[in-house]
């Protein structure tokens, strides 16, 4: 039997199948090769990679930018170090020379912690409006001038480093202010965007562009500082960015509808699959349904609890090696990056199963989405306490901390983009208010890190991994008792529940 023209997997569930998890046939699909689609995930690969790039940059550049020779007043003991220093480093004043002209700070851990974190007090602030007006306006705007405006902070950070590490902390909230709405405006554009069945592999690609971005950002950092000095990271991913948003404002357009490029059967294949929920949500939200829905609190709490352990290992991993392993900046910035070359590879891998077994029909959406939350939250739980008794084996180390972070990719597939199953047209909306409660581990994880391992002790770290392997398998119960991959009743206007009733009365007919 033939669907009606504009059917959809977003059409609204009729009240004696509310239940049910309608998937659209896979008919004339024009080629992803080269389409207008695949375009606008590889730019916004892209333009994440310099997102993260420009968030992790202090995270190695730190280890320069401190002066380990001064002493911290009222410190009159020697430093003990966990784990035994390479020959020939005993006697090292400073491991990490930087250039003449190049200022070092005396910032201890504590300060450092606070440092990290600085960024997500501003990340926080803007997650919801930018979700709001990226659902209302279109994201393409809020993205491009997310990055571009961080990438143009960034270039003002050996200033404020200069200025004194109030000034960084500014700085650095600024630049979260500007990131902030990154992730909802490009839930939002996929909203108008991203075909049904293609949904998992696009937002997968795309939002890959982070672990890539970590992945490139790290080694090429301590390669930077030894070399040119840290001041040089910050102008070198400014450039970046900047860069980027050239080709971002001039190729990306909000919604197929007004894309100059693109083909008349793609931009019908897209508005066709994807139905009335691809339109901008208007002014007004279902607030109270939303603040009373399960399956939203389910993505909420698990996004918090997984994100503890990825924003521990994205702020705090650089100095884990350092402080404890005793790699050499080069080969910490390299050694850093590892678990996100796999993290990248993993994540864009499981868009493509994701898609595959919701197009075949082998599950349905809840459980493809459950299904790669807990793989990817419960090995990686497990490795991470592995870490914390590896004590000091390089190798054993490093194998079970890129093992942790490699398959937690998988979760991409997962709870991460889960708003865009429950209520396409506020998704946007929803990545903002789930980020916001995901992003506050970000600023809490290296703050305790930094005072569980204020001694750089091999127990201080042990802490650090144990509790974010718990927060994690938490996480992971919690989304599969209560999560769903079926789109909400509230997300359903009144208007399209009566349109999908007379679509399934003419099918009923025929």
């Amino acid at each position: 039997m033939p669907r009606p023209k504009g059917y959809s997997i977003n059409a609204a569930p009729s009240d004696e199948s509310g239940d049910s998890e309608p998937l659209i046939e896979n008919d004339a699909v024009p080629p992803q090769c080269c389409s207008a689609r695949l375009n606008l995930a590889v730019l916004m690969f892209f333009g994440f990679s310099v997102v993260y790039g420009l968030r992790v940059n202090l995270s190695v550049a730190m280890v320069a930018m401190v002066n380990t020779t001064d002493s911290t007043p009222g410190q009159n003991h020697s430093t003990v170090h966990a784990c035994p220093l390479p020959p020939g480093t005993e006697n090292s004043s400073d491991p990490f020379p930087q250039p003449d002209s190049v200022p070092q700070y005396p910032w201890n851990s504590e300060t450092q912690g606070w440092l990290l974190g600085a960024f997500f007090f501003g990340y926080l602030c803007t997650q919801i409006p930018g979700g709001y007006l990226s659902g209302h306006y279109g994201g393409s705007i809020f993205l491009g001038l997310g990055v571009l405006g961080t990438a143009v902070l960034t270039l003002l950070t050996p200033l404020a480093a200069q200025m004194g590490s109030y000034w960084l902390f500014a700085l650095r909230v600024l630049e979260g202010l500007g990131e902030g709405v990154t992730f909802p405006a490009m839930m939002a554009m996929w909203a108008r965007w991203a075909p049904p069945m293609e949904r998992s592999r696009l937002m997968t690609l795309s939002g890959s562009g982070a672990n890539f971005g970590a992945f490139l950002a790290l080694p090429l950092t301590g390669y930077i500082c030894q070399t040119l000095g840290w001041p040089s990271v910050f102008y070198l991913c400014g450039g970046a960015g900047c860069l980027w948003g050239i080709f971002w404002f001039l190729f990306v357009a909000d919604d197929p509808r007004t894309h100059r490029r693109i083909s008349k059967e793609e931009r019908d294949y897209i508005i066709n699959s994807i139905g009335p929920q691809g339109t901008g949500h208007g002014w007004s939200l279902p607030l109270l349904p939303m603040l009373l829905s399960v399956p939203l609190w389910a993505i909420i709490i698990t996004q918090m609890c997984s994100n503890w352990s990825y924003y521990t290992l994205l702020t705090s991993l650089p100095t884990y090696m350092d402080n404890v392993l005793h790699f050499d900046l080069k080969s910490n910035g390299f050694l850093s990056s590892l678990p996100y070359l796999g993290a990248w590879l993993f994540s864009t891998l499981s868009g493509v199963v994701a898609d595959s077994l919701i197009e075949k029909k082998v599950f349905s959406v809840t459980n493809v989405r459950k299904i790669f939350t807990l793989t990817g939250s419960l090995p990686s739980a497990g490795f991470l306490i592995a870490v914390s008794y590896a004590g000091c084996s390089h190798i054993l180390a490093v194998t079970f901390l890129t093992l942790s972070t490699t398959i937690g990719g998988t979760s991409a597939s997962g709870v991460f983009i889960n708003q865009i199953d429950i209520a396409p047209r506020y998704a946007g909306f929803l990545l903002g208010i789930t980020n916001t409660f995901g992003t506050i581990p970000g600023v809490v994880a290296p703050i305790v890190t930094g005072y569980f391992t204020e001694d750089h002790t091999l127990a201080g770290w042990r802490k650090v991994f144990w509790v974010a392997a718990g927060i994690n398998i938490t996480g992971a119960l919690v989304y599969t008792i209560f999560g769903s991959g079926k789109i909400q009743p509230w997300a359903v206007t009144e208007e399209e529940r009566t349109e999908a009733e007379k679509q399934r009365s003419r099918s009923i007919s025929t």
